[in-house]
């Protein structure tokens, strides 16, 4: 008679190790938290846009207050032959985000080259801008990157 609850408790907790397995497939994953810069840079990396000399603290205009928030750097890659100068401004979350962009948006007025042809992208929490136009592939991949290293816009 000992066999038996042995042999049942033993089916019991195979039992429980399985479906508590299945369980945690079912879960979704947590939508991820927006990355800071090297993230992004991966991200960008992953859709063919290759990220290269970048310095912090670089944002461009007379505003010390986006100083904390801005990088400059080089992107080429894709149908984007010559590296272009982008700036990226990376905010804690969407309300600062929305909060400063008009900030950005005067920043950029001030290094913009040709205004009629510079880009901004606004993805939560980031703003990228540089003097365009960009080809398709490259401002496709750039967006993409963006979106995915956003996260959930913080």
């Amino acid at each position: 008679m000992t066999r038996i609850p042995r042999r049942l408790a033993a089916t019991c907790l195979l039992l429980a190790m399985t479906l508590s397995a299945c369980a945690g497939i079912l879960q979704s994953p947590p939508v991820p938290d927006p990355e800071p810069f090297p993230g992004i840079a991966g991200q960008l990396g992953r859709f063919g846009v290759d990220v290269a000399s970048w310095t912090s603290g670089d944002e461009g205009c007379d505003d010390p207050t986006l100083s904390p928030t801005a990088i400059r750097f080089d992107a080429a890659g894709l149908d984007q032959a010559t590296p272009v100068h982008l700036r990226i401004y990376i905010f804690r979350d969407r309300d600062a985000w929305e909060r400063r962009l008009a900030d950005v948006d005067a920043c950029v007025a001030a290094w913009a080259d040709d205004p009629a042809t510079f880009v901004i992208v606004q993805v939560s929490p980031y703003v990228v801008a540089g003097q365009g136009p960009w080809p398709p592939q490259f401002d496709a991949a750039l967006r993409k990157g963006l979106k995915e290293a956003a996260g959930t816009g913080g």
